[in-house]
C-alpha cells in the first residue's frame, strides 16, 4: 500500500505544477486587460498603467507565474483582481455547493449504476435491453439539456423543486434539500446508465469463467459466488469507470451550476474568466486539480484491496 501511496504522489505533484502553469498560460492570453475592465473603457490611459503596475500585471510572464507558486506553497492563493478580496475566502464560500453537488450525484450514480447492472447481468431479458438503450442514451443526452427539462417538468408544471437558487444547509435542511435535489438528479441521469452498462459487461464476463463454473459444481451458493467472487474480480473497471465519472462530473457541474445559478466554483470560474481574473482561475483549478488526483489515488488503492497482485 506504502508504495502506491509513493507512486501516487510522484506522479500528483507534477500534474498540479503543470496544470496551473498551463492554466496561467492560457489565462493570460485571455482578450482583455484586468485593468482597462476594472475602471472601464473610459478610463485614461496613464490610470490603466498605474492599475497595471499596481496589480502586478506589468511584470513577465514567468515572473508572475513564480511569485504566485511561492505563495500557493505558503498557502497564500492571492486575490481576486476584480474584488481585491482573498481568493481563499472566495474559494471557501464555494467548494461546499461544488463538492456536495458533484459528491451526492456520484453516490447516487454508484448505488443505483452498480445495482441495476449487476441485478441485469444476473437476471438478463429485458432489464439488459434497458440498460444497453439507456446506456446509448445517457451518453448522447447533453447534462444542460437535461437540466432544463427537469425545471421544465419539476418546476414550472408541476412546482415540487425551485427552479434556481441555494439555500445553505445552515439556514434550512429542506430548503437545501429541495434546492439541490434536481441538479443532482441531473448529474446521476446522466452517469447511471453508463456505470450500469459498465458493471453488467464485467459481470457476465466474469460469470462465464471458469472458476465461477468450478464454485458452482463443488456446491457453492450463487449468491456467495456473485457477492464474494465475481463482484471482486469485477470490482476494476467498475471503479475505473467511476473515477472517470468523477472526472467529467467536475466538467457537467460547471454547466449546471450556471443553468441552476448555485453559487459553486462552476460560477465562479465562469465570472472570473469573463473579468480575466487569473488568481481566481488558478485558485479554483489548484482546488480541482488535487480534487481530480486525490480520486485517483482512491482508485489506486481500490485496485491494491481488490487484487493483491497490485499491492504486490
Amino acid at each position: 500500500m506504502g508504495r502506491v501511496i509513493g507512486r501516487w504522489f510522484i506522479t500528483a505533484v507534477p500534474v498540479v505544477l503543470v496544470v496551473s502553469m498551463l492554466t496561467f498560460i492560457l489565462a493570460s492570453f485571455v482578450p482583455g486587460d484586468p485593468a482597462r475592465a476594472i475602471l472601464g473603457a473610459s478610463a485614461p490611459p496613464e490610470q490603466v498603467e498605474a492599475l497595471r503596475q499596481q496589480l502586478g500585471l506589468d511584470q513577465p510572464l514567468p515572473q508572475r507565474y513564480w511569485d504566485w507558486l511561492v505563495a500557493a506553497l505558503q498557502g497564500d492563493l492571492g486575490r481576486s483582481i476584480q474584488t481585491r478580496g482573498s481568493v481563499a475566502t472566495e474559494l471557501a464560500g464555494r467548494v461546499d455547493v461544488t463538492i456536495s453537488l458533484i459528491g451526492f450525484g456520484l453516490i447516487i450514480i454508484t448505488l443505483v449504476g452498480v445495482t441495476l447492472g449487476l441485478v441485469s447481468a444476473i437476471k438478463g431479458g429485458w432489464l439488459g435491453r434497458v440498460v444497453d438503450v439507456a446506456s446509448l442514451a445517457g451518453l448522447a443526452v447533453p447534462g444542460f439539456w437535461l437540466g432544463l427539462v427537469l425545471v421544465a417538468a419539476f418546476a414550472v408544471a408541476i412546482p415540487i423543486f425551485p427552479a434556481t437558487g441555494f439555500v445553505r444547509l445552515s439556514d434550512s435542511p429542506g430548503g437545501w434539500a429541495a434546492s439541490m435535489a434536481l441538479p443532482v438528479i441531473t448529474l446521476a441521469l446522466t452517469g447511471t446508465a453508463g456505470l450500469a452498462k459498465q458493471t453488467r459487461s464485467s459481470v457476465m464476463d466474469e460469470l462465464g469463467k471458469d472458476y465461477v463454473r468450478m464454485l458452482r459444481a463443488r456446491g457453492v451458493s450463487q449468491r456467495r459466488i456473485i457477492l464474494l467472487h465475481v463482484c471482486r474480480n469485477a470490482g476494476a473497471p467498475i471503479v475505473t469507470v467511476i473515477g472517470l465519472l468523477f472526472i467529467g462530473l467536475v466538467g457537467g457541474a460547471v454547466l449546471l451550476e450556471t443553468v441552476f445559478v448555485l453559487p459553486g466554483l462552476g460560477s465562479l470560474t465562469v465570472a472570473a474568466t469573463r473579468a480575466h481574473d487569473i488568481p481566481v482561475i488558478l485558485g479554483v483549478t489548484l482546488i480541482l486539480s488535487i480534487v481530480v488526483v486525490t480520486v485517483n489515488l482512491a482508485v489506486e488503492i481500490s485496485y491494491a484491496l481488490l487484487n493483491p497482485k497490485v499491492r504486490a
